[in-house]
C-alpha cells in the first residue's frame, strides 16, 4: 500500500493519498483546491490513476479539491449519505465499505461536529475528519453541529475501537500527524467526561469566532466549484 499525508498550512488541514500497489489505483480524502496540482503531480510521479475523492463532511474552513480533481481525473466523488453536496457521485451509508483494488474503507457515519460528518475505517487507522482531533474534537456550534450526536460518536462508534488503532485526522494545529485510539482516550482533554451532558457543558461554551472561510467556503462545497468558478 502507498500512504501520503499532505498539509495545508493555511486551514492546517491534512489530506491523503491511499494506493494500491499492485493495480496502481488512488482516493484522496479531504482534498484542498489550491493544491490541486500538487496532488495531480504527485499522482503522475507515483504511476498512479485517482478513481475516488472522498470528503468527510462539507468544510467550513478551505475549498474542497473535490470538484476541480473530478473535472481533471474523471474520479468517483464520494461523501456519506447524508450530504447535500451536489459534487457527489457516490453516497456511502453507515458501515458501507469502499474497494480500490483490495484497499478497504469502511464508512462510520458520525454526525455532532456537522449533521454529515463520516469517518472512514482503513486496516490499523481510522480517518476521523473534524470529529476527533489529536487532544481535541471538531466544534459543534455550526453547520448543524449538535454536541451530543458528538459524544455519541465519539463514545459509542470511535472510542471502541481498538486502542492501538492509528487515528489520522482532517486537522492539527501543533504539528502533530497522528495519534491512537488508546492515547486519545487517555490524554485527550475533551474525552475525559462522564456524560454526553458534561461534554456538551464543555462544547457549549467554547465560544470560538467563526472560520474566517465559512462564507466562502461552505456554499463553494456545498455547490461543488472548480477553481474557474472561483
Amino acid at each position: 500500500m502507498i500512504f501520503k499525508q499532505l498539509f495545508d498550512e493555511k486551514s492546517s488541514t491534512y489530506t491523503y493519498i491511499v494506493a494500491s500497489d499492485k493495480g496502481r489505483e488512488a482516493l484522496i480524502i479531504d482534498p484542498v483546491i489550491e493544491h490541486t496540482s500538487i496532488y495531480t503531480n504527485l499522482l503522475n510521479d507515483l504511476d498512479l490513476r485517482l478513481v475516488k475523492v472522498i470528503d468527510t463532511h462539507i468544510h467550513a474552513d478551505h475549498i474542497s479539491a473535490m470538484a476541480e480533481l473530478k473535472e481533471r481525473t474523471n474520479c468517483e466523488t464520494v461523501m456519506g449519505e447524508h450530504t447535500k453536496s451536489e459534487v457527489v457521485s457516490l453516497k456511502v451509508k453507515d458501515n458501507e465499505k469502499i474497494n480500490i483494488d483490495g484497499i478497504v474503507l469502511q464508512a462510520l457515519y458520525t454526525p455532532g461536529h456537522t449533521d454529515d460528518s463520516y469517518c472512514f475505517v482503513m486496516n490499523d487507522r481510522i480517518f476521523t475528519g473534524d470529529t476527533l482531533l489529536i487532544n481535541g474534537t471538531g466544534r459543534t456550534d455550526f453547520q448543524n453541529g449538535n454536541s451530543k450526536d458528538a459524544y455519541n460518536s465519539l463514545f459509542k462508534r470511535l472510542l471502541i475501537l481498538p486502542e492501538e488503532t492509528l487515528v489520522y485526522p482532517a486537522h492539527d494545529y501543533k504539528g502533530n500527524k497522528h495519534s491512537s485510539i488508546g492515547n486519545e482516550k487517555k490524554n485527550n482533554p475533551r474525552l475525559q467526561v462522564n456524560s454526553a451532558e458534561e461534554y456538551a457543558e464543555i462544547m457549549n461554551n467554547l465560544n470560538l469566532a467563526n472560520p474566517q472561510m465559512m462564507d466562502i467556503a461552505v456554499p463553494a462545497n456545498l455547490n461543488g466549484l472548480t477553481l474557474k468558478e472561483i
